[in-house]
């Protein structure tokens, strides 16, 4: 196996907690597999083959590898497919053999994790399939607690690019901020004032475009804009920031916001709520 590592990310960590959370460790009683300690043999071993039930687009196997690793470190682990690899239903995604324990008890942490990232990785890519080439897609802030590096992860393999991680590496003035500020204008100045190095500014009407651009925004975003909406406040802006459409896109609708000639279409379900991927894990007793 190679090295594995999203920035941001501390895989260990995440293994240890998850296998903890199934196992229940620190509560009474807890700390044990009592299935597969009372029922298999100390010793035993399988042959696992992790497959896809459905065409789907794969995110997450060597995170899965790294729970069975974890448990039996002299598990032998064949990925056979790379990350963000569109395959047919019935393909085989990972082989493994070692220690039958360790696969049962290290089983549902991984393939939790796999159809989870598969299953945001396959929305994405069927989401910038149905944008036709025009413009990017980006995910957002929309993520599970705990989970965010990990499905923004997902998205990547999807063929999206990330929005901004987090509160902390750009600002985003939306209609609550500019409420406050008194305006588009005041509110980018604020932002610009406070040495912010990226400002995205979200307007809903086409008379506060030039306000936040001519404030210093470096990015618009165009809030629950129909097409013909769009496709005029991308004429207004004329270049000068990236535009970004956003709010009422789904699959339906995505072809016809990206041909406006917006920059960015960001969705909110990517990781909001895609469906987990069908993928199975079967073994076989050595």
């Amino acid at each position: 196996m190679t090295s594995f590592s999203i920035h941001g990310f501390d895989l260990a960590a995440f293994v240890d907690a998850t296998l903890a959370e199934d196992l229940g460790v620190g509560l009474p009683g807890g700390g044990v597999d009592v299935t597969s300690q009372s029922v298999i043999e100390a010793e035993a071993r399988f042959s696992g083959v992790m497959d896809s039930r459905d065409a789907i687009t794969v995110a997450g196997l060597p995170i899965a590898a790294a729970f069975f690793k974890k448990l039996d470190p002299a598990m032998e682990i064949e990925i056979l497919v790379s990350e963000g690899a569109q395959v047919p239903a019935g393909s085989e995604l990972m082989r493994m053999t070692g220690n039958a324990r360790a696969m049962l008890t290290a089983e549902r942490s991984a393939l939790n994790t796999v159809q989870h990232l598969s299953g945001i990785a396959t929305m994405t890519r069927e989401y910038v399939d149905a944008m036709g080439g025009h413009g990017t897609l980006l995910d957002t802030r929309k993520t599970i607690p705990g989970l965010r590096h990990l499905e923004k992860y997902a998205v990547r393999q999807g063929g999206a690019r990330n929005h901004r991680m987090g509160l902390w590496d750009a600002a985003m003035i939306k209609d609550n901020h500019v409420l406050v500020a008194g305006g588009v204008g005041p509110a980018v100045a604020r932002a610009k004032a406070a040495g912010v190095s990226q400002i995205i500014c979200e307007v809903d009407r086409l008379d506060q475009i030039e306000p936040a651009i001519a404030a210093g925004a470096h990015h618009l975003l165009l809030d629950n804009m129909g097409p013909d909406m769009l496709r005029e406040a991308v004429a207004l802006v004329a270049g000068r920031v990236p535009t970004e459409a956003s709010g009422g896109v789904n699959l339906a609708t995505i072809g016809a916001i990206a041909a406006t000639g917006v920059t960015f279409v960001s969705v909110g379900r990517l990781t909001q709520s895609a469906p987990a991927a069908d993928i199975g894990l079967d073994f076989t007793p050595l």
